[in-house]
């Protein structure tokens, strides 16, 4: 048995508000499925969620969605699904798009039912398009929902779920679309390590998603990470997917490909400090642009280059060459975009100065909301807790997640 397991395709992002965004995540997402789903005569494809990047999808990225599932569909591949945090039904409707796709039979949708408080499967049905496991060939396929902030009170129960139907030799696979302790990149609290380990048990093959970088557990829990960057400060990250063989005797073998069509990507930093002229500031990162950014190659994809200026600027903002930097610069390297952040701060407002210039925007904004707390008698002896449910309840109305999670997760960080 060989099946392909993908996470986070993320259709329809535009990073930057580049019209070519979209259009980078359609080219890897097909890309990856004729390399290693078609080519590789795959049984099934897993996708373990955050299909779409957002909930309102617009029509390219619906016609680039048809276009990749009728490809494994004319190939007879078939393609099993749950829903991320980014593309899951709103609380008020039964609707989404990812049930339309099951509806048009180019996906398996699988969705547990919740009743009582308590989890149940059911087989999946031909005739409604609904189900929470699938049997493929000698695998029993489990979806399960986004659980977010709830993920360790609801292992317990997607676990005895499973175990009331299993199948005799078959080879179990749960899809769960979850941060895990200790591999999170944000500071929503993951799930932990013992609750996930509760499901060894009843499953063969944890597949994962959410987390935007590569890793696996024990050779049993595998997260391939997102297919394309949706956010610069992940480009060190290692991404991509898995390719997945499974023996007779049940034995894993998943080999890590990240060898498709990507943007590449390309950070730099600069200190402003001890100039006290714009020209000569641009002049020193012109200079560095020139030794350090990796020049665009012939038929590849042009890179995003993001300069980052830190330290303490002498002069006032007004007067940096931003537009000459981003102009010369991409001359200099045939760049697709170059972003400019501008970091640098006077002396008196430095509080995040000797943050690594790779620190992400969670690191900055965290140390800021910590040099805030930190003035108040009130709350300074409890600057973690406070910082941490500060940016994680930014992170979770982001995601659109409902009030009532919210205010739950505040409840559980500030008690």
């Amino acid at each position: 048995m060989k099946f392909l397991h993908i996470s986070d395709v993320h259709l329809g992002c535009t990073r930057y508000q580049l019209a070519e965004s979209p259009r980078d995540f359609f080219d890897a997402w097909v890309d990856v499925l004729k390399r290693y789903a078609v080519e590789e005569k795959v049984d099934f494809v897993l996708m373990c969620g955050d299909f779409f990047h957002k909930r309102t999808v617009p029509p390219e990225t619906m016609n680039y969605a048809f276009a990749g599932l009728s490809m494994l569909k004319e190939a007879g591949i078939p393609i099993v699904t749950i829903e991320g945090n980014h593309d899951q039904k709103h609380n008020d409707s039964e609707y989404s798009w990812l049930r339309s796709l099951a509806n048009w039979n180019l996906v398996y949708l699988l969705e547990p039912s919740n009743v009582d408080g308590r989890i149940f499967y059911e087989p999946w049905d031909e005739t409604t398009g609904k189900g929470g496991f699938i049997d493929i060939g000698r695998a029993r396929i489990f979806g399960s929902h986004w659980y977010g902030a709830s993920a360790n009170w609801a292992i317990p129960m997607l676990t005895a779920a499973i175990k009331e139907n299993r199948r005799e030799g078959a080879f179990h696979i749960l899809m769960l679309h979850t941060d895990v302790e200790g591999h999170q990149t944000h500071p929503i609290p993951a799930l932990s390590i013992a609750a996930l380990s509760e499901l060894r048990s009843v499953t063969d093959y944890v597949g994962l998603g959410h987390t935007h970088k590569h890793y696996e557990i024990d050779n049993w829990a595998f997260n391939p990470g997102s297919i394309e960057i949706t956010n610069i400060s992940d480009y060190r990250e290692t991404r991509g997917v898995y390719l997945v063989e499974v023996s007779e005797d049940n034995k894993v073998t998943a080999t890590h490909k990240d060898e498709y069509t990507q943007r590449p990507f390309q950070r730099i930093g600069f200190d402003v400090d001890h100039f006290a002229a714009a020209k000569d500031i641009t002049a020193a990162v012109l200079e560095k642009v020139r030794n350090e950014v990796r020049i665009a190659q012939a038929g590849e994809p042009a890179p995003i280059v993001e300069i980052t200026l830190r330290g303490r600027l002498g002069l006032p903002n007004s007067q940096l060459e931003m537009q000459k930097i981003r102009d010369e610069a991409k001359a200099i390297t045939g760049a697709l975009h170059i972003r400019i952040k501008n970091n640098s701060v006077p002396v008196e407002y430095a509080v995040a100065e000797d943050l690594d210039e790779d620190a992400g925007r969670e690191k900055l904004e965290r140390r800021v909301i910590e040099d805030l707390i930190i003035r108040d008698n009130r709350y300074k002896t409890h600057v973690d807790e406070i910082a941490e449910a500060v940016v994680g309840a930014k992170r979770m109305v982001l995601s659109d997640e409902s009030p009532e999670k919210i205010a739950e997760f505040l409840s559980m960080k500030t008690h």
